[in-house]
């Protein structure tokens, strides 16, 4: 390995960055050179490329998003969006490439494995943590810190106002940042994609909460579970009490990361490019009961919903 690239692929995630600093430096300390795609893979058809020294990435630890930049390219699934890839790819020369992104970057990543004949190693990094084969995904953690704390202040406003709120987070069709979410927060409801709910029903218990000596209501809606200004709207018109909605949207990926992710991004950014160098490729480097662990790059899919279903049941017990 002499010439590698990377990229960073998908929705942006704190700790891309520190990933990224960390695939760099390995390769350095290889005595490779490292290219960056810029723009992701859309920069990958167009030929937007650089070449990164240990300099490139001093000091971008504590930045959030990706100094590289990201930009989907769903044209790379026809024949058309495929060519200039593969122009691209011819004029680089790369002897491998780290692909730092979600389960549609490691699709991409396979495709220039079978059709390219390029060795892939890829680093989860997705704010949804639905990626198989890792008990987390970098910028989850931040993420769930940034809910954690909107989730407090909104509380506060909630408790003084005596208002219910319907708080919609991120996450996909995945329900695991709203369950974290609602534990961490004490949230008297949480509405996931994976467990079926009745908006009666749903009113029926927060009426037992008022009668119980409530004042407030906080309900977690995960962004797959159904619209928030629906599920906003039949509640106030069942309860004729005064209901508010928050959307967090995108400010869940901003920010500077956490601690955690800046350390998990570093050690699977380390990891995945020296799976590059000992000649292993094909693989997805992830973190399994806190210990490095490899899984196929192929047909990632959904991860399961065990994880979701047990946090689930116990934010449903300490509501």
């Amino acid at each position: 390995m002499k010439r590698i690239g990377v990229l960073t692929g998908g929705g942006d995630a704190a700790g891309m960055n520190p990933a990224l600093r960390a695939v760099v430096r390995t390769a350095w300390h290889h005595g490779a050179e490292v290219v960056g795609i810029k723009r992701g893979w859309r920069g990958l058809a167009e030929g937007t490329f650089e070449t990164m020294s240990a300099g490139s990435v001093s000091g971008i630890l504590h930045q959030g998003g990706t100094i590289l930049r990201t930009f989907r390219y769903p044209e790379f699934a026809t024949e058309a969006g495929t060519a200039p890839v593969g122009k691209t790819l011819k004029k680089l020369k790369l002897d491998g490439m780290v692909i730092i992104g979600g389960d549609g970057s490691f699709r991409g990543g396979t495709k220039l494995m079978k059709e390219f004949d390029l060795p892939v190693v890829g680093v989860p990094a997705t704010i949804d943590n639905d990626i198989p084969g890792t008990d987390i995904s970098i910028g989850f953690d931040t993420a769930l810190n940034i809910a954690i704390d909107a989730v407090d202040k909104i509380r506060d406003t909630a408790t003084s106002h005596g208002r219910i709120f319907v708080i919609e987070v991120m996450g996909r069709e995945y329900g695991l940042l709203a369950a974290q979410t609602g534990i961490a927060c004490g949230a008297e409801e949480v509405l996931l994609p994976e467990i079926p709910y009745e908006i009666d029903g749903l009113c029926r218990r927060i009426l037992a909460g008022y009668d119980r000596g409530k004042h407030h209501a906080l309900i977690i809606v995960a962004e797959g579970a159904g619209k928030a200004s629906y599920i906003t709207f039949e509640i106030k018109e069942r309860l004729q009490r005064d209901v508010r909605m928050v959307v967090l949207g995108h400010i869940q990926r901003g920010g500077s990361p956490s601690g955690y992710d800046r350390i998990l991004a570093s050690r699977l950014g380390h990891a995945a490019t020296e799976l590059l160098f000992a000649g292993e490729y094909g693989l997805m480097v992830g973190m399994v009961s806190n210990k490095l662990k490899t899984s196929s790059l192929e047909k990632k899919g959904r991860a399961s919903a065990e994880a979701v279903l047990l946090d689930a049941k116990l934010q449903e017990i300490l509501s």
